[in-house]
């Protein structure tokens, strides 16, 4: 079994309270973060005056997935999500996409970033007076983590590869203390690994928050967005609906984790983990560059549950690049109306960002594998919107000219309509060991893992467990830290 260390180091606890009373800050607990309504009315009241964006303390209660979807002074309501018609999507299948646009900073990793942060500056096992966070990431990873530390007033250092969106770095050179750029692009995690061992060498007082083996990544999405998918089924389901399964890219493998909470509820649900095709790790122990911005490859992270995962899915990036321009450009929206697909989903496409767009066709592929009809609901994750992407549609403007309605029917039926069953595995018992023995060449021979871990993660039945019980002992931690920070 294995659980995040909540070890108390007094001295610099203490130091942390005084700095997050310095900072007015005060932390939210899992349990509001997945039921606002247990939030405090007198931060409901400050809320009002505050944009979802704004670098302000009382955002961190807007780490849910149920801010009410406005820019600024928003509530709470019900979980932000879409449901995909067959108009749009090709197949009978109920496809449910949950919207991370309504988070602070635009993406729903901030929740990935606090849940990494918080267990270690409430047990004082980070000290913000101190040290420099360092948050190493393919994009929004690193956005949540440079947002945290800028509240507490403590140096950030950002890594991304320097393939990646511009917005992502214009964003980050207003919040994050310093940004890193390595080589490559989404596919290059390794170098950023090699920056992060740098750093450690450096003589810095620094502590790297690394999502691809923390299980504060895990956890928020097993608590969290697992919370809130179930809730949304609650929610739709009708009599005779069928839920079959979550659909999402490996990534850090945080989201994918909501996929163990929900099989939880339903055992005999599936866990459908997508990639690229032009870097199919998971799929055939491949390799390569590619354009999906947002979920990482070449490795498979320390924190997916592989025993538990039942398909993988490799996406064209050229299906995702675009369907973005599909889904945003006035030709592309005109082509969707008179196929049938409604103004009131038309006016929303633009939530569906790169990574989302890829979850949504592993969605269909699966849909299609399976043979699910009108009554089968599949789930999945739309992690960021268009918003960091827009000059991806002025790049392609500039290469390849304006977007016709010729275009937008080429797209829609190769891309959309013409989505079939190809570069996709059912995982047998010997595919998922195969895909957890692919960990060792990154965890144990590169980054100081254990041949011992590597083994229980598959053989010890309750490895994952452990840390799936530790949001409540979190809370009362965080608790505690607000009590003697004394603003509420």
């Amino acid at each position: 079994m294995t659980t995040i260390d909540l070890t108390l180091h007094p001295d610099r606890r203490a130091r942390a309270i005084k700095r997050a009373r310095e900072r007015n800050i005060v932390i939210p607990t899992y349990a509001q973060m997945k039921d606002p309504s247990k939030i405090p009315a007198k931060v409901k009241e400050e809320l009002k005056g505050i944009g979802l964006w704004d670098l302000h303390p009382r955002n961190l209660f807007r780490i849910t997935w149920k801010n009410e979807p406005k820019a600024s002074g928003g509530g709470f309501g019900g979980v932000n999500y879409l449901e995909l018609p067959k108009s749009l999507t090709g197949v009978e299948a109920r496809i449910l996409v949950l919207v991370g646009k309504w988070f602070p900073t635009g993406a729903h990793k901030v929740g990935a970033a606090f849940s990494c942060l918080v267990p270690r500056l409430v047990t004082g096992q980070f000290d913000p007076t101190t040290q420099k966070a360092v948050w190493p990431s393919t994009g929004n990873y690193c956005r949540g983590g440079a947002y945290d530390s800028a509240l507490l007033a403590c140096e950030s250092i950002a890594i991304l590869p320097e393939g990646m969106s511009k917005e992502r770095f214009e964003w980050l050179a207003n919040i994050a203390g310093e940004t890193i750029r390595t080589p490559g692009s989404e596919s290059n995690v390794k170098e950023i690994f090699d920056k992060c061992w740098e750093l450690r060498q450096s003589g810095q007082d620094l502590m790297i928050f690394n999502q691809f083996d923390e299980f504060g990544n895990y956890l928020w999405h097993y608590e969290v967005t697992g919370h809130a998918m179930a809730e949304v089924l609650e929610q739709v389901m009708g009599p005779h609906d069928r839920y079959r399964g979550m659909v999402s890219a490996t990534g850090s493998a945080g989201t994918i984790a909501s996929g163990d909470y929900m099989k939880q509820l339903f055992p005999d649900s599936k866990i459908v983990a997508s990639e690229a095709l032009q870097c199919p790790t998971l799929l055939e122990n491949g390799f390569g560059a590619h354009r999906i911005e947002g979920i990482g490859d070449k490795h498979v992270p320390w924190i997916h549950n592989t025993k538990n995962t039942d398909m993988v899915v490799a996406i064209d990036d050229q299906a995702v690049v675009n369907l973005s321009r599909l889904f945003n450009e006035e030709s592309g929206r005109e082509f969707l109306a008179s196929k049938g697909v409604d103004h009131s989903l038309l006016s929303n496409l633009d939530l569906l960002g790169f990574s989302g767009i890829s979850n949504v066709l592993s969605a269909i592929k699966a849909a299609k594998y399976w043979e699910m009809g009108p009554n089968d609901i599949l789930l999945t994750v739309l992690t960021d919107s268009m918003e960091l992407y827009r000059s991806r549609l002025h790049e392609m403007h500039q290469e390849f000219g304006e977007y016709t309605e010729k275009d937008a029917a080429a797209d829609f039926a190769r891309y959309l309509q013409g989505q079939s069953t190809d570069n996709l595995l059912e995982l047998r018992y010997t595919d998922r060991r195969r895909v957890h023995n692919l960990k060792y060449y990154t965890w144990v021979e590169q980054q100081g893992k254990t041949y011992e871990e590597i083994q229980q993660q598959w053989h010890q039945p309750d490895y994952w467990s452990g840390v799936q019980k530790q949001a409540d002992e979190i809370d009362e931690l965080i608790v505690a830290f607000n009590r003697e920070v004394g603003l509420m």
